[in-house]
Protein backbone atom coordinates (compact mmCIF):
# COMPACT_ATOMS: atom_id res chain seq x y z
CA UNK A 1 0.00 0.00 0.00
CA UNK A 2 1.28 3.60 -0.87
CA UNK A 3 1.11 5.78 2.80
CA UNK A 4 -0.93 8.56 2.81
CA UNK A 5 1.66 11.63 1.30
CA UNK A 6 3.20 13.95 3.78
CA UNK A 7 3.97 17.40 2.43
CA UNK A 8 7.52 18.00 3.72
CA UNK A 9 8.17 21.13 1.96
CA UNK A 10 5.72 24.18 1.95
CA UNK A 11 6.16 24.62 -1.73
CA UNK A 12 4.37 20.96 -2.12
CA UNK A 13 7.60 18.33 -1.86
CA UNK A 14 5.85 15.36 -0.85
CA UNK A 15 7.46 12.15 -0.21
CA UNK A 16 5.67 8.84 -0.03
CA UNK A 17 6.69 5.63 0.55
CA UNK A 18 5.56 1.72 -0.11
CA UNK A 19 5.58 -0.65 2.49
CA UNK A 20 5.61 -4.63 2.98
CA UNK A 21 3.02 -4.55 5.41
CA UNK A 22 0.23 -2.95 3.21
CA UNK A 23 -1.97 -4.40 0.77
CA UNK A 24 -2.46 -2.18 -1.29
CA UNK A 25 0.55 -3.07 -4.25
CA UNK A 26 -2.21 -4.25 -6.65
CA UNK A 27 -4.29 -5.18 -4.05
CA UNK A 28 -2.18 -7.89 -2.59
CA UNK A 29 -0.03 -8.57 -6.33
CA UNK A 30 -1.71 -10.91 -8.02
CA UNK A 31 -0.46 -9.53 -11.16
CA UNK A 32 -1.51 -11.91 -14.02
CA UNK A 33 -0.29 -10.16 -16.66
CA UNK A 34 1.81 -12.73 -18.47
CA UNK A 35 4.59 -10.39 -19.31
CA UNK A 36 5.62 -9.41 -15.79
CA UNK A 37 5.39 -13.11 -14.80
CA UNK A 38 7.87 -13.97 -17.66
CA UNK A 39 10.09 -10.90 -16.64
CA UNK A 40 9.94 -11.78 -12.79
CA UNK A 41 10.46 -15.87 -13.17
CA UNK A 42 13.05 -15.05 -16.08
CA UNK A 43 15.28 -12.82 -13.99
CA UNK A 44 15.23 -14.26 -10.70
CA UNK A 45 15.86 -17.68 -11.91
CA UNK A 46 17.79 -17.30 -15.09
CA UNK A 47 19.62 -14.06 -14.38
CA UNK A 48 22.57 -13.60 -16.87
CA UNK A 49 24.13 -10.37 -14.81
CA UNK A 50 26.92 -12.46 -13.33
CA UNK A 51 28.27 -13.82 -16.78
CA UNK A 52 27.80 -10.17 -18.35
CA UNK A 53 29.64 -8.38 -15.52
CA UNK A 54 32.51 -10.88 -15.39
CA UNK A 55 32.96 -10.04 -19.09
CA UNK A 56 32.19 -5.80 -19.16
CA UNK A 57 34.31 -5.79 -15.96
CA UNK A 58 36.82 -8.82 -15.79
CA UNK A 59 37.91 -8.84 -19.30
CA UNK A 60 37.13 -5.13 -20.82
CA UNK A 61 37.51 -3.39 -18.10
CA UNK A 62 37.59 0.14 -17.59
CA UNK A 63 35.92 2.32 -20.17
CA UNK A 64 37.39 5.64 -20.08
CA UNK A 65 36.12 7.98 -23.02
CA UNK A 66 38.43 7.86 -25.92
CA UNK A 67 40.17 4.75 -24.92
CA UNK A 68 40.25 0.77 -26.44
CA UNK A 69 38.39 -0.53 -23.74
CA UNK A 70 35.58 2.34 -23.74
CA UNK A 71 35.13 0.81 -27.86
CA UNK A 72 35.49 -2.51 -27.06
CA UNK A 73 32.80 -2.12 -25.02
CA UNK A 74 30.85 -0.53 -27.00
CA UNK A 75 31.32 -2.88 -29.80
CA UNK A 76 30.42 -5.28 -27.22
CA UNK A 77 27.00 -4.44 -26.07
CA UNK A 78 26.10 -4.89 -29.59
CA UNK A 79 26.96 -7.86 -30.03
CA UNK A 80 24.89 -9.29 -26.73
CA UNK A 81 21.34 -7.09 -28.06
CA UNK A 82 22.61 -9.11 -32.08
CA UNK A 83 22.58 -11.94 -29.71
CA UNK A 84 19.09 -11.70 -28.17
CA UNK A 85 17.40 -9.94 -31.15
CA UNK A 86 17.32 -7.03 -30.25
CA UNK A 87 17.92 -4.15 -32.73
CA UNK A 88 20.75 -2.17 -31.88
CA UNK A 89 22.72 0.68 -33.46
CA UNK A 90 25.82 2.55 -32.23
CA UNK A 91 25.29 6.23 -33.06
CA UNK A 92 28.20 8.71 -33.19
CA UNK A 93 28.56 11.39 -30.88
CA UNK A 94 32.11 13.33 -32.01
CA UNK A 95 35.44 12.63 -31.06
CA UNK A 96 37.57 12.67 -28.14
CA UNK A 97 41.48 12.61 -26.69
CA UNK A 98 42.36 9.43 -27.60
CA UNK A 99 44.93 7.63 -24.64
CA UNK A 100 46.14 4.08 -24.15
CA UNK A 101 46.90 3.51 -20.82
CA UNK A 102 49.61 0.14 -20.26
CA UNK A 103 51.51 -0.41 -16.96
CA UNK A 104 52.74 1.87 -13.95
CA UNK A 105 55.42 1.06 -11.79
CA UNK A 106 56.72 3.30 -9.08
CA UNK A 107 59.22 2.91 -6.76
CA UNK A 108 60.35 5.14 -3.65
CA UNK A 109 63.97 4.15 -4.01
CA UNK A 110 65.73 7.00 -1.28
CA UNK A 111 65.74 7.14 1.61
CA UNK A 112 64.48 2.99 1.27
CA UNK A 113 62.98 1.30 -1.00
CA UNK A 114 59.48 0.57 -1.21
CA UNK A 115 56.80 -0.19 -4.18
CA UNK A 116 54.19 2.88 -3.97
CA UNK A 117 50.53 2.39 -5.15
CA UNK A 118 50.04 4.63 -7.77
CA UNK A 119 47.62 4.31 -10.80
CA UNK A 120 48.72 7.22 -13.68
CA UNK A 121 45.96 9.99 -14.31
CA UNK A 122 43.57 9.90 -17.08
CA UNK A 123 45.19 11.34 -20.50
CA UNK A 124 48.42 11.78 -18.92
CA UNK A 125 51.36 11.11 -21.13
CA UNK A 126 54.18 8.50 -20.37
CA UNK A 127 57.75 8.44 -18.94
CA UNK A 128 58.93 6.80 -22.06
CA UNK A 129 60.78 4.10 -19.87
CA UNK A 130 61.87 4.34 -16.09
CA UNK A 131 62.64 7.90 -14.83
CA UNK A 132 64.36 8.83 -11.56
CA UNK A 133 63.68 12.12 -9.58
CA UNK A 134 63.79 13.80 -6.37
CA UNK A 135 60.98 14.69 -4.36
CA UNK A 136 59.70 18.40 -4.10
CA UNK A 137 56.64 19.84 -2.02
CA UNK A 138 55.25 23.51 -2.98
CA UNK A 139 57.37 25.53 -0.39
CA UNK A 140 55.32 26.84 2.75
CA UNK A 141 56.72 30.25 2.01
CA UNK A 142 55.79 30.24 -1.51
CA UNK A 143 54.68 34.19 -2.65
CA UNK A 144 53.88 35.28 -6.23
CA UNK A 145 57.43 37.17 -6.07
CA UNK A 146 59.75 34.09 -5.31
CA UNK A 147 57.31 31.88 -7.40
CA UNK A 148 59.72 31.85 -10.50
CA UNK A 149 62.85 31.07 -8.81
CA UNK A 150 61.18 27.83 -6.91
CA UNK A 151 60.04 27.22 -10.33
CA UNK A 152 63.50 27.35 -11.91
CA UNK A 153 64.87 24.87 -9.83
CA UNK A 154 62.53 22.11 -10.28
CA UNK A 155 64.39 20.19 -13.35
CA UNK A 156 63.99 16.42 -12.72
CA UNK A 157 61.71 16.60 -9.94
CA UNK A 158 58.59 14.80 -8.93
CA UNK A 159 56.25 17.64 -7.37
CA UNK A 160 54.07 16.65 -4.91
CA UNK A 161 50.62 18.74 -6.20
CA UNK A 162 47.93 18.44 -3.15
CA UNK A 163 47.70 18.76 0.70
CA UNK A 164 48.66 15.69 2.89
CA UNK A 165 45.96 14.62 5.15
CA UNK A 166 46.71 13.97 9.25
CA UNK A 167 45.78 10.28 8.83
CA UNK A 168 43.86 8.24 6.34
CA UNK A 169 41.76 6.82 8.86
CA UNK A 170 38.05 6.82 7.56
CA UNK A 171 36.32 9.46 9.38
CA UNK A 172 33.23 7.05 10.88
CA UNK A 173 36.08 5.20 12.33
CA UNK A 174 37.31 8.09 14.17
CA UNK A 175 34.16 9.54 15.39
CA UNK A 176 33.37 5.95 16.96
CA UNK A 177 36.56 5.26 18.47
CA UNK A 178 38.60 8.20 19.25
CA UNK A 179 38.34 10.83 22.07
CA UNK A 180 36.27 13.88 20.77
CA UNK A 181 39.19 16.59 21.02
CA UNK A 182 41.02 14.49 19.21
CA UNK A 183 38.67 14.42 16.32
CA UNK A 184 38.00 18.12 16.60
CA UNK A 185 41.68 18.44 16.51
CA UNK A 186 42.43 16.25 13.42
CA UNK A 187 39.80 18.03 12.06
CA UNK A 188 41.51 21.36 13.03
CA UNK A 189 45.11 20.49 11.31
CA UNK A 190 43.19 19.36 7.98
CA UNK A 191 41.53 22.54 7.84
CA UNK A 192 44.29 24.86 8.27
CA UNK A 193 46.67 22.42 6.17
CA UNK A 194 43.92 22.84 3.50
CA UNK A 195 43.75 26.07 3.61
CA UNK A 196 47.59 26.31 3.30
CA UNK A 197 47.80 24.40 0.82
CA UNK A 198 45.45 26.57 -1.50
CA UNK A 199 47.60 29.82 -0.30
CA UNK A 200 50.76 28.05 -1.78
CA UNK A 201 49.10 26.91 -4.99
CA UNK A 202 47.99 30.46 -5.24
CA UNK A 203 51.36 31.73 -5.84
CA UNK A 204 51.62 29.56 -8.69
CA UNK A 205 48.44 31.39 -9.95
CA UNK A 206 45.44 29.70 -9.14
CA UNK A 207 44.07 27.90 -5.87
CA UNK A 208 42.97 25.24 -8.45
CA UNK A 209 45.83 22.43 -8.75
CA UNK A 210 44.71 21.58 -12.32
CA UNK A 211 45.81 24.94 -13.00
CA UNK A 212 48.22 25.98 -11.04
CA UNK A 213 50.70 23.59 -11.98
CA UNK A 214 50.39 23.69 -15.76
CA UNK A 215 53.13 26.24 -14.83
CA UNK A 216 55.55 23.10 -13.33
CA UNK A 217 55.48 20.91 -16.61
CA UNK A 218 57.06 24.44 -18.59
CA UNK A 219 60.25 24.35 -16.04
CA UNK A 220 61.59 20.54 -16.60
CA UNK A 221 59.86 18.33 -13.74
CA UNK A 222 59.89 15.24 -14.20
CA UNK A 223 56.40 14.88 -13.01
CA UNK A 224 53.15 15.82 -10.75
CA UNK A 225 52.52 13.61 -7.69
CA UNK A 226 49.00 13.59 -6.60
CA UNK A 227 46.34 12.22 -4.06
CA UNK A 228 42.83 13.51 -3.80
CA UNK A 229 41.80 11.00 -0.66
CA UNK A 230 38.05 9.64 -0.72
CA UNK A 231 38.05 9.60 3.17
CA UNK A 232 37.70 5.58 3.42
CA UNK A 233 40.78 3.62 3.95
CA UNK A 234 42.96 2.98 1.30
CA UNK A 235 41.38 4.93 -1.58
CA UNK A 236 41.36 7.57 -3.25
CA UNK A 237 39.65 9.41 -6.18
CA UNK A 238 41.54 9.60 -9.45
CA UNK A 239 40.68 12.29 -12.56
CA UNK A 240 42.36 13.67 -14.95
CA UNK A 241 46.01 15.07 -15.28
CA UNK A 242 46.45 18.32 -15.01
CA UNK A 243 48.59 18.81 -17.68
CA UNK A 244 49.33 17.31 -20.97
CA UNK A 245 52.92 17.47 -21.23
CA UNK A 246 54.25 15.95 -18.59
CA UNK A 247 53.72 12.82 -16.47
CA UNK A 248 50.94 12.75 -13.51
CA UNK A 249 50.13 10.26 -11.15
CA UNK A 250 48.11 9.00 -8.21
CA UNK A 251 49.25 7.85 -4.74
CA UNK A 252 47.28 6.72 -2.36
CA UNK A 253 46.79 8.68 0.59
CA UNK A 254 49.06 6.29 3.00
CA UNK A 255 52.07 6.54 -0.05
CA UNK A 256 51.29 10.55 -0.86
CA UNK A 257 51.99 11.04 3.00
CA UNK A 258 54.89 9.02 3.58
CA UNK A 259 56.63 11.05 0.89
CA UNK A 260 55.39 14.19 1.66
CA UNK A 261 56.46 13.46 5.17
CA UNK A 262 60.16 12.73 3.58
CA UNK A 263 60.08 15.41 1.95
CA UNK A 264 58.98 17.86 4.80
CA UNK A 265 61.83 16.57 6.85
CA UNK A 266 64.39 16.97 4.27
CA UNK A 267 65.37 13.07 4.22
CA UNK A 268 65.86 13.49 0.09
CA UNK A 269 63.09 11.19 -1.19
CA UNK A 270 63.68 9.82 -5.01
CA UNK A 271 61.24 8.00 -6.87
CA UNK A 272 61.78 5.38 -10.03
CA UNK A 273 59.18 5.90 -11.99
CA UNK A 274 57.90 3.54 -14.87
CA UNK A 275 54.32 5.00 -16.85
CA UNK A 276 53.60 3.08 -19.69
CA UNK A 277 50.36 5.49 -21.36
CA UNK A 278 50.08 6.96 -24.99
CA UNK A 279 47.99 10.06 -25.97
CA UNK A 280 46.52 8.97 -29.57
CA UNK A 281 45.25 12.32 -30.81
CA UNK A 282 41.22 12.76 -31.54
CA UNK A 283 39.31 9.30 -31.63
CA UNK A 284 35.66 8.75 -32.41
CA UNK A 285 33.14 7.45 -29.87
CA UNK A 286 29.87 6.84 -29.99
CA UNK A 287 26.55 5.80 -28.37
CA UNK A 288 24.60 2.36 -28.29
CA UNK A 289 20.82 2.12 -28.46
CA UNK A 290 18.82 -0.61 -28.58
CA UNK A 291 15.07 -0.87 -29.28
CA UNK A 292 12.21 -2.42 -28.58
CA UNK A 293 9.27 -1.05 -31.51
CA UNK A 294 5.86 -0.12 -30.09
CA UNK A 295 3.51 -1.86 -31.62
CA UNK A 296 0.62 1.13 -31.43
CA UNK A 297 2.66 4.36 -30.40
CA UNK A 298 6.04 3.58 -31.95
CA UNK A 299 6.80 7.59 -31.97
CA UNK A 300 6.11 7.47 -28.03
CA UNK A 301 9.40 6.44 -25.85
CA UNK A 302 10.29 4.92 -22.95
CA UNK A 303 14.06 4.93 -22.05
CA UNK A 304 16.45 2.79 -19.79
CA UNK A 305 19.51 4.93 -19.27
CA UNK A 306 23.05 4.21 -18.05
CA UNK A 307 26.17 5.84 -19.40
CA UNK A 308 28.42 2.94 -20.42
CA UNK A 309 31.82 5.65 -19.85
CA UNK A 310 33.92 5.09 -16.70
CA UNK A 311 37.25 6.75 -14.90
CA UNK A 312 40.04 4.32 -15.53
CA UNK A 313 41.46 3.71 -11.70
CA UNK A 314 39.67 0.11 -11.77
CA UNK A 315 36.93 -1.73 -13.20
CA UNK A 316 34.01 0.86 -13.74
CA UNK A 317 31.78 -1.59 -11.39
CA UNK A 318 29.64 0.29 -9.49
CA UNK A 319 29.91 3.29 -11.93
CA UNK A 320 28.54 2.77 -13.79
CA UNK A 321 28.91 -1.11 -14.40
CA UNK A 322 25.67 -1.82 -12.69
CA UNK A 323 23.99 0.77 -14.29
CA UNK A 324 24.78 -0.76 -17.48
CA UNK A 325 24.03 -4.56 -17.00
CA UNK A 326 20.71 -3.50 -15.25
CA UNK A 327 19.34 -1.64 -18.41
CA UNK A 328 20.94 -4.12 -20.72
CA UNK A 329 19.42 -7.20 -18.93
CA UNK A 330 16.18 -5.64 -18.42
CA UNK A 331 16.36 -5.50 -22.49
CA UNK A 332 17.07 -9.19 -22.20
CA UNK A 333 14.17 -10.09 -19.75
CA UNK A 334 11.37 -7.27 -21.86
CA UNK A 335 12.81 -9.61 -25.17
CA UNK A 336 12.47 -13.43 -23.22
CA UNK A 337 9.46 -11.76 -22.51
CA UNK A 338 7.87 -11.80 -25.84
CA UNK A 339 6.59 -8.07 -25.15
CA UNK A 340 5.10 -6.36 -27.91
CA UNK A 341 4.55 -2.78 -26.27
CA UNK A 342 2.54 -0.46 -26.86
CA UNK A 343 5.38 2.16 -26.92
CA UNK A 344 8.93 1.98 -28.52
CA UNK A 345 11.54 0.87 -25.39
CA UNK A 346 14.98 2.29 -25.61
CA UNK A 347 18.10 1.64 -23.67
CA UNK A 348 20.69 4.31 -24.16
CA UNK A 349 24.18 3.24 -22.94
CA UNK A 350 25.85 6.61 -22.65
CA UNK A 351 29.22 7.56 -23.55
CA UNK A 352 31.42 10.18 -21.94
CA UNK A 353 29.15 11.01 -19.73
CA UNK A 354 32.22 11.30 -16.95
CA UNK A 355 33.40 14.00 -19.01
CA UNK A 356 30.45 16.28 -19.55
CA UNK A 357 26.98 14.10 -19.81
CA UNK A 358 28.19 14.15 -23.50
CA UNK A 359 26.65 10.78 -24.98
CA UNK A 360 23.17 11.73 -23.00
CA UNK A 361 23.43 15.42 -24.31
CA UNK A 362 23.89 14.47 -27.67
CA UNK A 363 21.47 12.28 -28.15
CA UNK A 364 19.24 14.60 -26.93
CA UNK A 365 20.43 17.23 -29.48
CA UNK A 366 20.16 14.45 -32.21
CA UNK A 367 16.57 12.80 -31.77
CA UNK A 368 14.00 16.06 -30.86
CA UNK A 369 11.59 13.38 -31.58
CA UNK A 370 12.53 11.29 -28.60
CA UNK A 371 12.15 14.20 -26.32
CA UNK A 372 8.90 15.06 -28.04
CA UNK A 373 7.33 11.27 -27.20
CA UNK A 374 9.01 10.62 -24.24
CA UNK A 375 6.74 9.01 -21.84
CA UNK A 376 9.25 8.39 -18.75
CA UNK A 377 13.22 8.14 -18.36
CA UNK A 378 14.83 5.75 -16.01
CA UNK A 379 18.50 6.49 -14.86
CA UNK A 380 20.54 4.12 -13.17
CA UNK A 381 24.01 5.82 -12.06
CA UNK A 382 25.14 5.50 -8.61
CA UNK A 383 26.56 1.73 -7.24
CA UNK A 384 24.86 -1.47 -6.07
CA UNK A 385 22.37 -2.64 -3.78
CA UNK A 386 18.82 -2.21 -4.32
CA UNK A 387 17.17 0.94 -5.55
CA UNK A 388 15.64 2.70 -2.44
CA UNK A 389 14.19 5.80 -4.14
CA UNK A 390 12.64 7.17 -7.20
CA UNK A 391 12.37 10.56 -7.64
CA UNK A 392 9.78 12.81 -9.49
CA UNK A 393 12.33 15.15 -10.27
CA UNK A 394 9.99 18.29 -9.58
CA UNK A 395 7.63 16.79 -12.20
CA UNK A 396 4.25 18.05 -10.75
CA UNK A 397 1.92 14.91 -11.08
CA UNK A 398 4.45 12.19 -12.19
CA UNK A 399 3.89 10.66 -8.92
CA UNK A 400 0.93 9.50 -9.84
CA UNK A 401 1.87 7.67 -12.73
CA UNK A 402 4.98 6.42 -11.44
CA UNK A 403 2.81 4.68 -8.34
CA UNK A 404 0.52 2.76 -10.80
CA UNK A 405 3.60 1.35 -12.66
CA UNK A 406 5.29 0.60 -9.67
CA UNK A 407 2.37 -0.92 -8.17
CA UNK A 408 2.51 -3.84 -10.95
CA UNK A 409 6.29 -5.16 -9.64
CA UNK A 410 6.73 -7.81 -7.04
CA UNK A 411 5.85 -6.63 -3.73
CA UNK A 412 9.25 -7.93 -2.46
CA UNK A 413 10.81 -5.87 -4.90
CA UNK A 414 8.85 -2.51 -4.63
CA UNK A 415 8.70 -3.39 -1.20
CA UNK A 416 10.36 -0.05 0.78
CA UNK A 417 11.43 1.84 -2.43
CA UNK A 418 10.05 5.60 -1.64
CA UNK A 419 9.23 7.55 -3.89
CA UNK A 420 9.49 11.49 -3.75
CA UNK A 421 6.28 13.47 -5.39
CA UNK A 422 7.58 15.92 -7.39
CA UNK A 423 10.50 16.23 -5.76
CA UNK A 424 13.09 18.40 -7.13
CA UNK A 425 16.21 18.59 -9.26
CA UNK A 426 18.38 16.28 -7.71
CA UNK A 427 22.18 15.60 -9.25
CA UNK A 428 23.05 17.61 -11.79
CA UNK A 429 25.39 15.33 -12.50
CA UNK A 430 23.78 12.70 -14.34
CA UNK A 431 22.10 11.66 -17.81
CA UNK A 432 18.70 11.96 -16.36
CA UNK A 433 19.31 15.47 -16.71
CA UNK A 434 19.88 15.74 -20.65
CA UNK A 435 16.21 14.74 -20.71
CA UNK A 436 14.47 17.04 -18.06
CA UNK A 437 16.39 20.05 -18.74
CA UNK A 438 14.29 20.06 -21.76
CA UNK A 439 10.88 19.19 -20.00
CA UNK A 440 11.03 15.71 -20.64
CA UNK A 441 10.12 13.23 -18.08
CA UNK A 442 13.23 11.42 -16.40
CA UNK A 443 13.43 9.83 -13.16
CA UNK A 444 16.20 8.46 -11.17
CA UNK A 445 16.37 4.64 -9.77
CA UNK A 446 18.51 5.64 -6.48
CA UNK A 447 20.68 3.30 -4.52
CA UNK A 448 22.12 4.28 -1.25
CA UNK A 449 24.69 6.52 -1.90
CA UNK A 450 27.25 7.03 1.05
CA UNK A 451 29.44 3.94 1.19
CA UNK A 452 29.13 4.33 -2.53
CA UNK A 453 30.56 8.26 -2.64
CA UNK A 454 33.06 6.96 0.16
CA UNK A 455 34.25 4.00 -1.37
CA UNK A 456 33.93 3.02 -5.15
CA UNK A 457 33.14 5.91 -7.06
CA UNK A 458 35.79 7.69 -9.40
CA UNK A 459 38.19 5.15 -7.00
CA UNK A 460 40.35 2.12 -7.44
CA UNK A 461 38.37 -0.25 -5.78
CA UNK A 462 35.32 0.40 -7.86
CA UNK A 463 35.93 -3.39 -9.04
CA UNK A 464 33.47 -6.60 -9.89
CA UNK A 465 33.57 -7.99 -6.55
CA UNK A 466 31.87 -5.13 -4.77
CA UNK A 467 28.34 -5.33 -6.62
CA UNK A 468 25.60 -7.39 -4.66
CA UNK A 469 24.09 -9.63 -7.67
CA UNK A 470 20.83 -10.52 -5.80
CA UNK A 471 20.15 -6.80 -5.42
CA UNK A 472 21.35 -6.42 -9.01
CA UNK A 473 19.11 -8.68 -9.78
CA UNK A 474 16.12 -7.22 -8.38
CA UNK A 475 16.81 -3.82 -10.30
CA UNK A 476 17.18 -5.74 -13.36
CA UNK A 477 13.35 -6.91 -12.96
CA UNK A 478 12.25 -3.68 -11.53
CA UNK A 479 13.79 -1.60 -14.35
CA UNK A 480 11.83 -4.15 -17.10
CA UNK A 481 8.62 -3.75 -15.53
CA UNK A 482 8.78 -0.25 -15.17
CA UNK A 483 9.59 0.35 -18.79
CA UNK A 484 6.83 -2.29 -19.87
CA UNK A 485 3.89 -0.64 -17.45
CA UNK A 486 4.91 2.46 -18.65
CA UNK A 487 4.85 1.49 -21.98
CA UNK A 488 1.52 0.20 -21.94
CA UNK A 489 -0.43 2.91 -19.81
CA UNK A 490 -3.11 4.81 -21.93
CA UNK A 491 -1.94 7.38 -20.22
CA UNK A 492 0.67 9.92 -21.19
CA UNK A 493 2.99 11.28 -18.36
CA UNK A 494 1.55 14.88 -17.43
CA UNK A 495 5.11 16.93 -17.96
CA UNK A 496 3.48 19.97 -15.93
CA UNK A 497 6.62 21.55 -13.88
CA UNK A 498 6.14 21.91 -9.85
CA UNK A 499 8.08 24.97 -7.91
CA UNK A 500 10.92 23.68 -6.91
CA UNK A 501 12.13 23.74 -2.88
CA UNK A 502 13.31 27.00 -1.71
CA UNK A 503 17.02 27.87 -2.74
CA UNK A 504 19.16 28.94 0.56
CA UNK A 505 21.17 30.91 -1.00
CA UNK A 506 18.56 33.27 -2.81
CA UNK A 507 15.67 32.38 -0.78
CA UNK A 508 14.01 31.92 -3.97
CA UNK A 509 11.98 28.82 -5.37
CA UNK A 510 15.35 26.72 -7.22
CA UNK A 511 15.26 26.82 -10.91
CA UNK A 512 14.79 23.88 -13.61
CA UNK A 513 18.25 23.14 -15.38
CA UNK A 514 19.15 24.93 -18.58
CA UNK A 515 20.16 22.24 -21.34
CA UNK A 516 23.91 22.54 -22.05
CA UNK A 517 25.20 22.11 -25.53
CA UNK A 518 26.97 18.60 -26.34
CA UNK A 519 30.76 18.77 -26.26
CA UNK A 520 31.50 17.00 -29.81
CA UNK A 521 35.05 17.39 -29.67
CA UNK A 522 37.63 17.59 -26.53
CA UNK A 523 37.97 21.90 -25.91
CA UNK A 524 41.90 21.01 -25.39
CA UNK A 525 42.12 20.18 -29.12
CA UNK A 526 39.39 22.73 -30.64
Amino acid sequence: MIKPSTVVLSIGLVVTSLSNSLPLLGQGFTNEDPVIVSITEEGRERSQLQPLGRALLDSIGPRLAGTPAYAAAADWLVSKYEQWGITVRKEPVGTWTGWEQGLTHVDLIAPRQRTLEAIPMAYSPGTNGPVEGRVVTIPANLTEESAGQWLAGLDGAFVLAMPVEPTCRADQELEANAREETVARIDSVREAGRAAWGDRLEALGSRNPWRALARVADHGAAGIVMSWWSGGWGVTKIFDAPTPDIPSFSLSCEDYGLLYRLAENGSGPRLRVNMSAELTGEVPHHNVIAEIRGSELPDEYVLLSAHLDSWHAASGATDNGTGTLTMLEAMRLLKSSGAAPRRTILAGHWAAEEVGLIGSRAFSEDHPEVLDGLQATFNQDNGTWKIEKIEGQGFLYAGERIARWIAQVPRDIAGGIELEFPGTQYSRGSDHISFTCAGAPGFRLQSPYDEYRQYTWHTERDTYDKIVFDDLRDNAVLAAILAYAAAQDPVRTPRDRSLLPIDERTGEPGAWPECQPALRSPPELE
